[in-house]
């Protein structure tokens, strides 16, 4: 284990995270906000301890998987705990451990909050929950390798940890190349977003902060009813850009590069559109039916909670608490499912479900055709046995540690609804839940034990479970 070389690059996460203070303190300035200067002095703290760190770089600078994974899971704790302390210090959320959980909830792009009314928080502190959505939406990590080379050539081993979906590759030779231009991509997503709110009527600071929280699958709002007071229109454009943020990033690489044949021969992204307009469809008509809504309002509230948890963002139109029973057991399969690999959204992800079925039919076919032999084929290629078995891993793990999470979590004496969808939210990485963590409440009632239990399952999410595992390896720690 390259230590020194570790402890460079959580010195340049604790830089990035100083240096990304200064916006929520230009926030403050321009609305004459005494918070802002708690975002000052913190984030000037946390640049010099960022610089002291990195100020000699390890001669020594090889980096291998295991490396990588504990670099990976060690930084999003770090900038967590420092990115918590203007919460804290401000005491606009007086309980370090719920600044924390509001940390982290908002790196991981959870939406989970335990604020009970986000109105009565200043607006540079509204604005900095929003904005560490941004950076973790892709990742932190990946916004370093965008802007430098960081372990001489073994950059690749840090995206693979920290970007989610079952395999990653480079979509360009360099790996910084690819970090270069998934961010771009980004970037101009959210900047199309908040021009086309303004357009529609948005004042300046809820565009930009939805904008913040909706590229990025988030799902923060400045606003108590999430956006259920905003226009149709906002509503149906916030739902739209969803969708787009659902959406696998090589999809928007191909159609960059002018590769339209390879952007639309990805199967995820076919099977990715197919489950989300079904369900928006399955959905609207069970509330025409049931008397819910009539037909435009119904397949708006649909569109946009589908949009919101299928692609874990957790921002909600409406209380989706007070649906028909067929709608709510489609969301909480959604909740599981979740967007595409490669993108920003959380879940077990399209490809890994899509994986899992051809799975399943080819042990099928084996049974009743005992010599044949199937080959499973993503987009035209053979995946290979390595990610065959990764994703069952995956599926192992993730169903091992939701079981124990709600055990846990449990332990408080709530309904097994409360505690399964917070668990489910948490690991997901999506928001609000059912029954007491519904989209009208919050997560503040739980015990500062099950707070820890959901921060735990929310970095476990966002990292696809492996690096905080490998952390809590005792064969990590074991020299060779």
């Amino acid at each position: 284990m390259n230590y020194a070389m570790i402890f460079y690059l959580l010195g340049r996460v604790v830089q990035v995270v100083g240096a990304m203070m200064a916006a929520p303190f230009i926030v403050s300035l321009v609305y004459s906000e005494k918070a802002g200067w708690y975002y000052l002095f913190c984030g000037i703290a946390m640049f010099i301890v960022g610089t002291l760190l990195t100020i000699r770089k390890p001669k020594k600078t090889a980096f291998y998987a295991k490396d990588g994974f504990v670099m990976t899971s060690l930084s999003w704790i770090v900038l967590s705990a420092a990115g918590a302390l203007p919460f804290w210090l401000s005491g606009e959320i007086p309980s370090y451990v719920d600044a924390l959980f509001e940390c982290i909830s908002g790196f991981t792009t959870t939406g989970a909050s335990i604020v009970p009314a986000v109105e009565d928080l200043s607006r540079c502190t509204n604005f900095w929950r929003c904005f560490i959505q941004l950076i973790g939406g892709m990742g932190v990590l990946v916004f370093l390798l965008a802007l430098l080379p960081l372990t001489g050539g073994r950059d690749l081993y840090i995206m693979k940890a920290e970007s989610p979906g079952p395999s990653v590759g480079k979509l360009a030779p360099k790996v910084r190349q690819t970090a270069y231009y998934l961010y771009i991509i980004y970037f101009f997503l959210t900047a199309a977003l908040f021009v086309s709110l303004l357009i529609a009527g948005m004042p300046v600071y809820d565009a930009l902060c939805t904008a913040l929280a909706t590229t990025s699958t988030g799902g923060f709002g400045v606003k108590n009813d999430s956006l259920g007071g905003y226009s149709h229109t906002i509503q149906y454009i916030v739902a739209g850009f969803l969708f787009f943020a659902g959406l696998n990033y090589n999809f928007y690489f191909f159609l960059w590069t002018r590769r339209f044949k390879e952007a639309f021969s990805i199967e995820e992204i076919r099977a990715y559109a197919v489950a989300f307009w079904g369900a928006v469809a399955l959905i609207a008509v069970n509330l025409v039916s049931a008397g819910t809504y009539g037909a435009e309002p119904a397949f708006r509230h649909a569109f946009f909670q589908v949009g919101s948890i299928m692609t874990t963002a957790g921002f909600s139109s409406v209380d989706f608490e007070n649906w028909p029973a067929l709608s709510r057991e489609i969301m909480i399969c959604l909740m599981l499912v979740g967007g595409c690999a490669g993108s920003t959204s959380g879940g077990i992800k399209v490809s890994r479900i899509q994986i899992y079925v051809k799975m399943l039919a080819r042990e099928l076919s084996s049974l009743c055709h005992p010599k044949s032999v199937r080959v499973i084929c993503m987009d035209g290629k053979r995946v290979s046995s390595d990610v065959l078995r990764s994703t069952m891993v995956f599926l192992a793990a993730y169903v091992v540690i939701f079981a124990a999470s709600i055990l846990l979590v449990s332990l408080d004496g709530y309904d097994f609804t409360t505690d399964f969808t917070a668990v489910a939210s948490a690991l997901g990485n999506i928001g609000p839940g059912f029954s007491l963590v519904g989209p009208a409440r919050n997560f503040a009632f739980f015990s500062d034990f099950s707070k820890a239990v959901l921060m735990f399952d929310m970095l476990a999410g966002r990292l696809e479970l492996f690096p905080m595992l490998v952390l809590l390896s005792p064969a990590t720690w074991r020299k060779n």
